[in-house]
């Protein structure tokens, strides 16, 4: 396909719809995340703040949040891309979606493209909030939105596929809940993982989601777990595999046309 063939407008018409979904539900979608950030702060920097007052040079309270941030992108990049092509397949719309003159490529960009736009809004109303409870300062606010929007993308097309994948939806809650908020708890979110013993600290190294909060968690504070060109370089992979697997989907078929 050439670039004088991207049909922009069917694009922006998927975006436009999904945009618009989320304002529906503003205070609903803006309200849950605030509240659990001041929850998150407000307990874990009083139970756990009062007996390990710095992490790496870092108050506790500030060193929680660059991972609140990305649990929070995490779960609502899943939530909104899975719910947003679930929704067709279970009103059966989805085939007029795939019989219309948009390109496979075309219905991604749409749809990972609000919804990772979604997660980036609530993302920054989560690092506003956190602002007000602890005081935070970004040594690289530009590393921080590229750390914020890759992740977004990436997780955003994670949850397209979860969205295909799902018979029903049921289905749709068991990877957030039972993979991704296990993984994310496990992965550095709350603690560094230096502070582990050696073997378990080796073992959280093949959890992919350390390598995403410590590169975020770098932006903030210039100190991170591992590389910051290995985490970069392993949320470009994930998005890769992401790419390949939703490109897979779309050439056989799986669960599409079903």
């Amino acid at each position: 396909m050439t670039v004088s063939a991207f049909n922009r407008h069917g694009v922006l018409a998927i975006y436009r719809f999904e945009m618009a979904r989320f304002l529906r539900t503003l205070l609903q979608s803006l309200l849950t995340p605030v509240i659990t950030t001041a929850l998150f702060v407000i307990v874990f920097g009083a139970a756990i703040g009062s007996r390990m007052s710095e992490v790496n040079g870092v108050s506790y309270g500030a060193f929680i949040v660059p991972g609140l941030i990305m649990l929070s992108l995490f779960t609502e990049s899943i939530a909104n891309a899975s719910f947003g092509i679930h929704f067709p397949k279970f009103t059966g719309t989805i085939f007029e979606i795939l019989s219309a003159p948009v390109a496979a490529f075309e219905i991604v960009v749409g749809y990972v493209g609000a919804a990772a736009t979604k997660s980036v809004i609530i993302g920054l109303i989560i690092l506003a909030t956190a602002s007000f409870f602890v005081p935070l300062s970004i040594q690289h606010p530009f590393w921080m939105l590229v750390f914020m929007a890759l992740t977004a993308v990436t997780f955003s097309l994670f949850g397209f596929i979860v969205g295909i994948w799902a018979k029903n939806w049921e289905q749709m809650q068991l990877v957030p809940m039972l993979i991704v908020t296990p993984m994310t708890f496990l992965g550095g979110a709350f603690y560094s993982i230096d502070m582990l013993p050696p073997a378990w600290r080796t073992v959280t190294l093949f959890n992919p989601v350390v390598y995403l909060i410590s590169g975020f968690r770098w932006s903030f504070f210039g100190r991170s777990d591992v590389a910051v060109a290995t985490s970069l370089g392993m949320t470009l992979v994930f998005m890769l595999v992401c790419i390949a697997v939703i490109a897979w989907m779309f050439r056989t078929g799986y669960r599409l046309k079903q």
